[in-house]
């Protein structure tokens, strides 16, 4: 997990509502979240603070549980806003599979509760429950395939607004 001054240490419980949005996302029934919430870290930040920040090394998966937060991307003299995130959302799932540097700014709107979920988690988890693993990895992914086909979607109609699709 990324090394924040700002992020105290917080203990939920497995029936905890925050973390309802995401045990519906992924399928996971009170016995496997509690069993994710041995192996995991929750923190709270502030609003106004930077979660992660663009080019650094990313070492975990953050699901937003309570809060809102900006994913932003500096280009030249301005920043670009790629998306807000609510309770329910996740971010810095790249981390899960590659320890390549953070693609973007994410940063509290409001007060956030996040839980981080690393690589080693999940390999834990397997071990323990692998059907947890896997909805939580199946979940995952498909998260992933609905972004890229929108984020396929854009390109090709900012292609055609060019002209240039043949």
């Amino acid at each position: 997990m990324e090394k924040l001054s700002h992020t105290p240490q917080i203990t939920l419980a497995a029936d905890d509502p925050r973390l309802a949005k995401f045990c519906q996302f992924t399928g996971l029934g009170p016995g496997e979240a509690g069993e994710l919430l041995k192996l995991t870290t929750t923190i709270t930040v502030p609003s106004g603070k930077r979660i992660v920040r663009a080019g650094d090394e990313g070492h975990c998966l953050y699901v937003l549980l309570e809060g809102r937060a900006r994913v932003t991307i500096d280009q030249a003299d301005h920043t670009v806003e790629l998306a807000q995130l609510e309770s329910g959302d996740f971010f810095g799932e790249v981390a899960l599979v590659d320890d390549g540097p953070r693609s973007a700014d994410v940063t509290a709107l409001e007060p956030c509760t996040l839980l981080g979920i690393t690589r080693m988690t999940i390999g834990v988890l397997a071990g323990l429950q692998p059907e947890a693993a896997i909805q939580i990895l199946g979940a995952i992914g498909r998260a992933l395939v609905k972004r890229l086909r929108i984020g396929n979607q854009k390109y090709l109609d900012i292609l055609l607004r060019a002209g240039l699709s043949e």
